[in-house]
């Protein structure tokens, strides 16, 4: 059994104070990986079906082989794992505005590091997500730009009305939207995860800037306090 809790890392960011956690959940037996910025809770591992659903439920959208995606946001590679789970899926870019985080996995801090680091269709990349989202390139990917993208999931704020930066606000708007759509294949599929419920306004403006969408509301126990959470994935396609 591992220590009841311990600081793996702790370093000053640009955004703020980031730090990695581990702690001994004694209820369920298992060690919790907890990612902080300040006094916010970024991620936890005890909370990984929404993060899951976001890669399960954009990608079920797109049929064929070798699918070329994007995963805005590492965290602690959830959302990433689900998607290098598909056997459809030949290529990942997994972009992070925080080099520590992608250290933490290619050092093996976090348990899921060792597989997204060792498997030969992922890249972890170093970058700004949303500058990207927003460039004229037509990919994403700075080791690809040129190429666009079967899917891109984002999993970064809370929500499009709560977000971690002020910068990032400019992706949830119409033009945002449309700009990153301009990224993806005809056809692709953008999604997006939520930790609130659906949200009118956001909807309003996913439909100026993609063929269809919708959104799917998720429930999850909480397994420490026997209670129901609900978060939303949003699933946009682009017109093919």
């Amino acid at each position: 059994m591992s220590l009841l809790f311990k600081e793996l890392d702790y370093r000053p960011t640009a955004m703020g104070v980031l730090s990695l956690r581990r702690r001994r959940e004694l209820t369920l037996d298992i060690d919790v990986y907890e990612i902080k910025l300040d006094d916010e809770y970024l991620m936890s591992s005890l909370f990984t079906d929404a993060e899951i659903a976001l890669a399960d439920l954009g990608l079920a959208e797109l049929s064929g082989d070798n699918l070329d995606v994007v995963v805005g946001g590492l965290g602690l590679g959830y959302t990433a794992k689900a998607a290098l789970d598909n056997p459809a899926v030949g290529k990942l870019a997994v972009i992070d505005t925080l080099a520590e985080v992608i250290e933490w996995h290619q050092n093996g801090l976090l348990p899921l590091g060792p597989q997204l680091s060792g498997d030969p269709r992922c890249s972890l990349v170093h970058g700004d997500f949303f500058a990207a989202s927003l460039a004229q390139t037509p990919g994403m990917d700075p080791a690809r730009p040129d190429t666009r993208h079967d899917a891109i999931l984002l999993d970064i704020d809370h929500s499009p009305a709560n977000v971690l930066h002020p910068d990032h606000a400019r992706l949830y708007t119409e033009d945002g939207l449309k700009q990153l759509a301009s990224h993806l294949t005809p056809g692709g599929i953008f999604a997006l995860w939520s930790t609130e419920l659906p949200d009118p306004a956001f909807e309003a403006k996913l439909a100026t800037a993609f063929a269809t969408y919708r959104s799917d509301v998720i429930t999850f126990k909480h397994p420490v306090l026997d209670r129901e959470n609900i978060n939303t994935v949003y699933v946009a396609r682009k017109a093919a």
